[in-house]
Formats: structure tokens, C-alpha cells, sequence
């Protein structure tokens, strides 16, 4: 909502922010089919793994076109099992970007394997696969490319490199469901791709994952080992066909997602589309609004790709902006705050966090492309639920802040 002010057309009014309440970075649309769903969960008595979250994977595999679909509580737990599918552990390398969340090394540590960053692309932001093969090792076990944002990396050079040295490639498809590369989607590349459904993503379950893969020994053991490693999930034990004993056939883990999640992503995974038309609209505006500002908007799509359009990433021109370069991205931040737009920071790169720059003895200048990408990266709001006057409002703050730093 923006105050009760006049402004000549274009402009906004200096005398107060643009908006009163804050507009939530990431927040979802929810609608009614999902509510509904979810009490009729609540009603039906089967709250845990069940008959939904086995809809949602038929649903979910439908849609990507993989042979397999595995419902977790997060891709974290799908990125984790995928690597312990793969046979990943104690003394093996993955080779991944530094410009992701913590999760996506986090797993590659939980399996004792150790993280071998190389650097992005600082366009694409996502991996180079030029700089992929130099970093292959005797111990190299695993590729794991991030679908930065929702843009599809170059994977043809990728798969090509796991080729020649017998690697597996688990795709990070957290940003990335509806996107595709060269006629096949996100979630079909590698030997399995991780889906994100956390509270920001293009389809929500509030937190949730799902692992796709064509391999079916693979998905037996992410089945398993996502619920305890016992042999049969526990809906299936009182099924139609009577009780049947389950057994423990490795030492799994709690990952396994809910009907309660699963109520929200049988609803929203058919909107996808809708949703993804909604984003196109939005990216198109902002785009054409932010063109003369001292700003990097995103790259167009690369011929042959689709992009899924989860981030809308800025990178502020520190060298064309007044004040403290060390600090500025952060003033933005604020200054946009008190606007009343919420944003979010994607990402400041893993090599400059404390605990993995300690551990492997990084320093800021490592990976310069990603250090570069984390000093002036700034996420806007992007989401189907955003009005027109949302939108409006967001480019209108952005303006107001960047202009007055000029």
C-alpha cells in the first residue's frame, strides 16, 4: 500500500516510503484447493507418510519425466541420499560451486566426502564447466552442477567430463523445476536431480524434497534410507493386501515427508505453469524498469534452455554507487527495507563462510567470480502471489534507493 501522498506519474513521493507493510521476500500463494487439502488430511486421520505423498511423487515424476520420484522432508535430504545412493563417502571428492546455500556442501560433508569448489560463470553465475575437469582427482567421485536461480547450467560439457572419468552427476535442482536443457528437462540430465519445495520455491510444500532418478537401485535405497532403512514405508505395511513385516536394510535416517506436505503440493504442482507465466511477466517488468540503473539485471536464456525463474538477482554496480564499497550491498538492503521491500542476498559464497574457510584454508580471493557475485548480489521479490501494484511498488523502491545513491 503506498501512503496517502500525490507524485507526479512515475515518480514517487519523497515524504514517506513507498510502502506501509513490508513486502515478505519469497512469500507463496496459497490458495484455497491447498487449505482444503490440507484439513481434509487433518480429518482423514493419516497425518505421516501416506497415500498423498505417494500422489504427489506419481505427479511429480509425471511431470519431470524421470522413471522415479522420491518424496524427503527437504533437498537437503535428497541431496544427502543421492550421494550415499552414488556411493559417495570417507576419503571421496564432489566437485560443486561455492555460490550456493550451505546445504548443497553441507550434504557433500555429511557423507565424509570432501567439497571440491570450482569457480562460476560471472554471467550465468552458475558452474564453469570449463574449470570442472582440471579439478577431477583419483578421488573425484561425484559432479554436483547447481541450477543457479533456475538457469539450467551447460551440462553437455559436464555429462561429458563424467563420462571420460566414470563420475556420477547429481544435479541441484532446488531453483530449477521447470527448467529445461536442449529438449530435456532439469531432473532428466544426470544419474538423479534434488528439487527444493521449501516456503520460496516455484511449488511449496512449506519444507519438503524430492529426489528424481531413471536408476531403480538407487531409488530403492533413497526410498529406504529416508525412512529409517526399513524395506516398506509404514502406510504400505497396512495397505489393502494386509499387514506385511517391514525390515531394517540399512541404517536410514527420519527424511521422509508428510501427507500434511504433500496436501499442498498435489495443489500447487498443477498451477506450475501458470505460476512460471506470472514470473515471466514480472522478470519482463523489471527488467525493462531497472535498464538504466547502475545495475546488472539476469542474462537472457541461452538458446535451447529454459529458464525456471526462481531468483531475480540485481548486481549492484559498487563502482558507479556513493559510499562504502564494502558495505553498500548491505545499505541497499536496509535502505529497501525501510522502503517496505524485503529481499534476499543469494548468495554470499560458501568459501567465506567461517567454517569452510577455516576447514580449507580459503581465502576471499579463491574463487573470484563468486566472491564478486556475493559482494553485490541482491534478490527481489519474485512470485504469482505479487499484484500488479506489488510490482509497481518494488520498482519504484528500487529506483528511489539507487538514484539517490548516484
Amino acid at each position: 500500500m503506498k501512503p496517502e501522498t500525490t507524485a507526479s506519474p512515475g515518480e514517487v513521493a519523497q515524504d514517506g516510503p513507498v510502502r506501509r507493510d513490508l513486502l515478505v521476500f519469497g512469500s507463496p500463494l496459497i490458495e484455497e484447493a491447498e487449505i482444503q487439502e490440507v484439513v481434509a488430511t487433518l480429518r482423514s486421520g493419516w497425518i505421516g507418510t501416506g497415500p498423498r505423498v505417494a500422489r504427489f511423487e506419481e505427479a511429480f515424476r509425471d511431470y519431470i519425466g524421470a522413471r522415479h520420484a522420491l518424496a524427503l522432508n527437504s533437498c537437503t535430504a535428497a541431496l544427502h541420499l543421492s550421494m550415499l545412493a552414488a556411493g559417495v563417502g570417507p576419503g571421496d571428492e564432489v566437485i560443486t560451486t561455492p555460490l550456493t546455500f550451505a546445504a548443497t556442501a553441507n550434504a557433500i560433508v555429511h557423507t565424509g566426502a570432501t567439497p571440491i569448489f570450482v569457480d562460476v560463470d560471472r554471467r550465468t553465475q552458475n558452474i564453469d564447466p570449463a574449470l570442472v575437469e582440471p579439478a577431477v582427482t583419483p578421488r573425484t567421485r561425484a559432479i554436483l552442477p547447481v541450477h543457479f536461480a533456475g538457469r539450467p547450467c551447460d551440462m553437455d560439457p559436464i555429462l561429458s567430463v563424467a563420462r571420460r572419468h566414470g563420475l556420477r552427476v547429481i544435479e541441484d535442482a532446488a531453483h530449477a523445476i521447470e527448467a529445461a536443457y536442449h529438449g530435456r528437462k532439469v531432473g532428466t540430465l544426470g544419474d538423479a536431480a534434488c528439487f527444493s519445495f521449501y516456503v520460496t520455491k516455484n511449488v511449496i510444500t512449506g519444507e519438503g524434497g524430492m529426489v528424481t532418478t531413471d536408476d531403480d537401485g538407487w531409488a530403492e535405497k533413497i526410498q529406504a534410507y529416508g525412512l529409517h532403512g526399513l524395506s516398506r514405508g509404514a502406510w504400505r505395511r497396512y495397505g489393502d493386501e494386509g499387514f506385511v513385516h517391514y525390515q531394517v536394510l540399512y541404517p536410514g535416517f527420519k527424511y521422509n515427508m508428510t501427507d500434511m506436505q504433500a496436501a499442498l503440493g498435489l495443489h500447487q504442482l498443477p498451477r506450475i505453469e501458470s505460476y512460471a507465466r506470472r514470473r515471466v511477466e514480472i522478470w519482463s517488468r523489471f527488467d525493462g524498469a531497472f535498464a538504466d540503473l547502475p545495475v546488472q539485471t539476469p542474462a537472457p536464456e541461452e538458446p535451447g534452455t529454459r529458464h525456471a525463474r526462481h531468483l531475480y538477482t540485481l548486481l549492484v554496480d559498487l563502482e558507479h554507487l556513493r559510499g562504502e564499497r564494502s558495505s553498500l550491498r548491505d545499505r541497499i538492503v536496509e535502505e529497501l527495507k525501510k522502503e517496505g521491500i524485503g529481499t534476499g542476498i543469494h548468495y554470499v559464497s560458501l568459501h567465506l563462510h567461517p567454517y569452510y574457510r577455516d576447514r580449507f584454508g580459503f581465502t576471499p580471493d579463491s574463487f573470484p567470480g563468486a566472491r564478486h557475485i556475493s559482494e553485490r548480489t541482491l534478490s527481489l521479490p519474485l512470485s504469482a502471489r505479487l499484484s500488479d501494484q506489488d510490482v509497481e511498488d518494488v520498482i519504484a523502491a528500487v529506483r528511489r534507493v539507487l538514484l539517490r545513491l548516484c
